[in-house]
């Protein structure tokens, strides 16, 4: 069967369905971070709201920000995007703003993922959940991504360099330190709650770290990658 050669226009840009929304930061983007565009195996749209620092985000609820964080993702829709994500677990409490706002799908946060894996897993097995900032995610932040509130969670709070590099928005990270900081994170978390069944990362910088928390605690490992990547297999799925 010969193929329609008429298409439809609409769009500046083609061929990256997922757009995603990035605060302001300095830090260090390695490969495996969602602010790295090598990460992807497909591409994606980035726009950055400006004045949405990590700080204020993480630390101080994005106190301000909803507007702001709507009025990027429009224009992401504007140029192509199909679907919209962000680089911050916690902007889990804008899920129902944006999904309300843009009118295309949105996955603001990795914790959305939480009910599905929790699905997957075995009787007497739950998620446990690895956050930058134990202190400040909420059993609200939780309940926004459709997640228990009681689902545990442990913090990198404590750690030498992780949490402080990506909240304060340093310019350099010692990325062997990081990646200490994660994986004693991860022993914490088995420690404390030994019936957990598997891991989500909070946050969007852990994704580096997935594989070396997934040898060393042989646990599946979710993050905002497998979220993502997911959600773009639905945006543009793949022909067979």
């Amino acid at each position: 069967m010969t193929p329609n050669s008429t298409v439809t226009g609409g769009k500046t840009v083609y061929g990256a369905s997922v757009g995603i929304l990035m605060l302001e930061t300095r830090f260090p983007r390695i490969p495996g971070d969602i602010g790295h565009a090598g990460t992807w195996p497909f591409p994606v749209l980035y726009r950055v709201v400006r004045g949405a620092s990590p700080d204020l985000v993480v630390r101080h609820g994005a106190e301000g920000l909803v507007e702001h964080f709507i009025t990027a993702a429009r224009e992401l829709v504007a140029d192509g995007a199909d679907g919209i994500t962000t680089n911050c677990g916690f902007l889990a409490k804008f899920q129902a703003q944006l999904s309300q706002a843009i009118g295309v799908p949105v996955a603001t946060s990795s914790l959305m993922q939480i009910p599905i894996v929790q699905s997957l897993l075995p009787p007497g097995r739950r998620v446990g959940v690895l956050s930058i900032s134990q202190s400040t995610l909420t059993p609200e932040l939780l309940e926004a991504s459709g997640a228990p509130a009681d689902t545990p969670i442990i913090g990198t709070d404590d750690g030498q360099e992780f949490t402080r590099a990506i909240l304060n928005d340093e310019p350099t990270l010692d990325i062997e330190l990081a990646r200490a900081d994660i994986i004693e994170a991860g022993k914490t978390l088995i420690r404390q709650y030994p019936d957990t069944g598997a891991i989500v990362l909070e946050c969007t910088n852990m994704v580096p770290y997935a594989a070396d928390l997934n040898q060393i605690l042989g646990l599946p490992v979710y993050s905002i990658y497998t979220f993502v990547t997911w959600f773009q297999s639905g945006l543009s799925p793949r022909s067979f």
